[in-house]
């Protein structure tokens, strides 16, 4: 904590994060790096994700568009980046900390509707900017620093209100008490030149709107030369001490440590005025470099069997495989298994790996391979982490090829299946909507003593869910006797699989992989690299001894 706590008068700091140029750049992890050094100088730091889409949340949109729909403890269903706020920060966040287009809007028009504003015109400037800063302001209660991550870049239509509400944000606080950090692509021409023509035109365009930022970040190859921060600093209106590199560095959890070589952390300090209450340097924790630099010997390799093609729709569970890695001291190296394409080129990548993780998703394209990915992990000893829908498919393989169901199915792919041994949640019955009406959020599940389950986790654990489908009730006692054994049950709903007479075959109808942070790897992770760790020791043992 500071050494100087702050006195019951002192309002939250705020940090806005802009981007220029193009999307993608890294403004969360630039954020979210920064305020991973501000808590480790003590200061209770958050975070504020702006998505200007008009969804109401992320629920329903195709990992394709945006990556994986993040699923907070509350059930907010989110844009990854505020996964990284979470794992960077060590925090758990709430779905008021994600501010949507569509949220906005449908507050504002059920508050016209519900006559709120009788008798006034309803418009983007004051309602729309309004409802924004309000909800910055309640999300920053209670905190230090408030970070705040605007999605998109500067010029975006759709972002306009945003970058009002902005303008009038400063102008309404403290000049010590916000912050803008523009974050922005310094690219390399032909010969080798770091360009700064975008970075100008992309402030250009803020100054446009009213906004001058503070910090501008650019984001480069290589970190930028002397002399490009000299012309950026000239011709952008900012001192050549707030001009910061952010190169690209080999794993994001190194950007901490590049953002901390190049001072924004203390420059930030400085400029809200809080410096003074900063933990001196030496007494800050230095658990995060030890982590993220700790030497790795040896590699083990996971196959990732899915169906989006994409890093992103699976990051949560890269990052929970790194998190184990970091625990084990080796690498994860992930193969990516293409469901569609694992019959014919994938295959081999299955008998390559070490363990199999069948991720979850929805809809019927690529479940007959994941199916056939939980069969070859369990007759083969090979050890097998099933999450949300590998879960649910690991029990209909075990349905149709030890208890001999034909046709053994979930009605989600096929309806009219003759074993629908997982089916709809009770309570989906009625559901017409689709958007946000899952099983969502943080749910208890209570362990059974004495099982794998019971080794990872303890008595009991609360993790993230999000789904509609489960075990169906009547086919559990069939499946037991046959081996399969429920670990973890939330009432009479199935929550954990294990097989006795195995290396490691775990499944978890929800998502541990939400939870998983560096220096706190997730339980099931941890134990999969465990028995993968083993297995190829004692395969190494016995090919020697052969």
């Amino acid at each position: 904590m500071p050494t100087d706590p702050p006195s019951p008068d002192t309002g939250p700091k705020f940090v806005f994060v802009t981007g220029g140029v193009m999307s993608g750049l890294g403004k969360g992890i630039t954020a979210a790096s920064t305020g991973r050094l501000l808590a480790n100088a003590g200061f209770d730091v958050t975070a504020v994700k702006i998505d200007p889409y008009l969804n109401v949340d992320a629920g329903t949109m195709n990992p394709y568009q945006h990556g994986e729909v993040y699923v907070l403890k509350d059930g907010g269903e989110v844009d990854l980046d505020l996964g990284n706020y979470e794992r960077f920060l060590d925090a758990d966040m709430t779905f008021d900390q994600n501010i949507t287009t569509g949220k906005l809007y449908k507050n504002v028009i059920e508050k016209e509707r519900s006559g709120d504003y009788l008798g006034k015109t309803v418009q983007i400037i004051p309602h729309i900017t309004d409802d924004i800063k309000r909800r910055v302001r309640e999300a920053a209660a209670g905190h230090d620093v408030c970070l705040i991550e605007v999605g998109g870049t500067v010029g975006d239509i759709e972002g306009g209100p945003y970058y009002e509400a902005i303008r009038q944000f400063s102008h309404e606080e403290d000049d010590e008490d916000v912050l803008l950090a523009h974050v922005t692509l310094v690219p390399y021409s032909k010969n080798g030149e770091q360009k700064t023509k975008p970075t100008q035109h992309s402030v250009k365009e803020l100054r446009s709107i009213g906004l001058q930022p503070d910090i501008v970040v650019g984001r480069c190859e290589d970190e930028l030369d002397p002399e490009t921060k000299e012309k950026i600093a000239l011709f952008c209106d900012v001192p050549e001490d707030a001009v910061f590199s952010n190169p690209d560095v080999e794993d994001i959890y190194h950007v901490p440590l590049m953002v901390e070589s190049e001072g924004l952390d203390e420059y930030v300090m400085d400029e809200l005025g809080i410096a003074g209450r900063a933990l001196p340097a030496d007494d800050r924790t230095s658990q995060w470099r030890d982590l993220v630099t700790r030497e790795q010997s040896g590699t083990v390799t996971i196959a990732l069997v899915g169906k989006y093609a994409l890093e992103d729709a699976y990051l949560s569970i890269h990052e929970a495989l790194k998190h184990a890695g970091l625990e084990h001291g080796v690498e994860v190296e992930v193969l990516w298994v293409d469901a569609e394409e694992m019959a014919n080129t994938h295959e081999r990548r299955l008998r390559e790996a070490d363990a199999v993780v069948v991720p979850g998703g929805f809809g019927t394209r690529g479940t007959p391979e994941k199916i056939a990915a939980a069969r070859y992990a369990r007759e083969n000893d090979v050890p097998f982490l099933g999450l949300c829908l590998g879960f649910q498919m690991a029990v209909v393989e075990y349905a149709r090829n030890v208890l001999h169901l034909d046709g053994a199915h979930s009605t989600e792919i096929e309806e009219e299946t003759s074993h629908p041994v997982i089916g709809l949640l009770p309570e989906q019955y009625d559901i017409e909507d689709l958007g946000g009406t899952m099983r969502l959020g943080a749910h208890e599940t209570v362990i059974e003593p004495g099982t794998l389950a019971a080794d990872l986790y303890g008595e009991s654990c609360t993790e993230r869910h999000r789904h509609r489908y489960e075990v169906n009730p009547e086919y559990i006692d069939r499946l037991e006797e046959a081996g399969l054994h429920f670990s973890g049950r939330a009432n009479n709903r199935m929550e954990i699989l294990e097989l006795a007479d195995h290396p490691f075959f775990f499944g978890t109808q929800f998502h541990p992989e939400f939870r998983s942070r560096p220096g706190r790897a997730s339980p099931p992770f941890v134990g999969l690299l465990d028995a993968a760790l083993d297995e190829r020791d004692r395969h190494a043992i016995d090919e020697v001894e052969a």
